[in-house]
């Protein structure tokens, strides 16, 4: 190789390498502008809101996540106001954890976890909150596979202390599955959900944005072994 040839070919190489340097520089800061300023959650419909939730959770289910909403950046975008875009009641179970599921980020998700995932007054009055001052236009009911608290409502079993509690707040559920075919605790696992979205819709604040169109409501059950959230209601 020729000296003007292998200057040339050095040239360029560097060349190349400032463009891949500025190229990457320039990809850094869009992505820190687009941190900065992020799509609102009011622009959100409940379907969109659906839909980013459950690629979420496919993502999460195929071992691909991308740990959205989790740098620094995002930590100080939402230091003074939140705005999530679902909120869930889910079991107090530590497998189960929304953000995790569902591949999201700080300030996604509204989370109301206690075991049973039932409907209390203060649950309800966390879920008034996020959807009515929040703006949160999604709310998922999220029941799952083998729980602790829908088996111990199914076995009937006397229980100490306050383990008694959710228990009886999800034994109405049961009267809808009495003698069904199947898994007994399956079967309680889904009309639970039922029930407790039944008592979600006993709210006024609730009724009025579903009325509106501002909010959707859905039940769902996830799946202990593969991770999947399933709709069922």
């Amino acid at each position: 190789m020729e000296r003007r040839d292998f200057l040339k070919l050095g040239m360029t190489g560097a060349f190349g390498m400032m463009l891949s340097a500025s190229d990457l520089l320039w990809r850094v800061e869009q992505a820190k502008a687009d941190e900065k300023h992020p799509a609102p959650t009011q622009s959100l419909s409940p379907d969109a809101a659906l839909q980013k939730l459950m690629e979420g959770n496919q993502r999460f289910v195929q071992h691909q996540p991308q740990y959205p909403d989790q740098s620094a950046l995002r930590l100080q975008e939402v230091a003074q106001a939140q705005h999530p875009f679902a909120t869930i009641l889910s079991c107090a179970d530590s497998r189960v954890p929304a953000e995790i599921v569902f591949d999201q980020g700080i300030g996604d998700i509204f989370d109301i976890r206690i075991a049973g995932n039932i409907a209390t007054h203060e649950a309800i009055g966390s879920i008034e909150y996020a959807v009515v001052l929040l703006g949160s236009p999604l709310l998922m009911v999220m029941g799952h596979e083998r729980c602790g608290a829908v088996t111990a409502a199914v076995q009937n079993e006397s229980l100490p202390g306050d383990i008694s509690t959710f228990v009886q707040a999800i034994k109405p559920a049961l009267k809808k599955v009495k003698n069904k075919p199947g898994d007994a605790v399956e079967n309680a696992v889904a009309a639970n959900v039922q029930y407790q979205i039944e008592r979600l819709k006993h709210s006024k604040l609730l009724n009025e944005q579903v009325q509106s169109g501002k909010l959707k409501i859905v039940g769902g059950r996830y799946d202990l072994d593969t991770g999947k959230v399933i709709i069922i209601t």
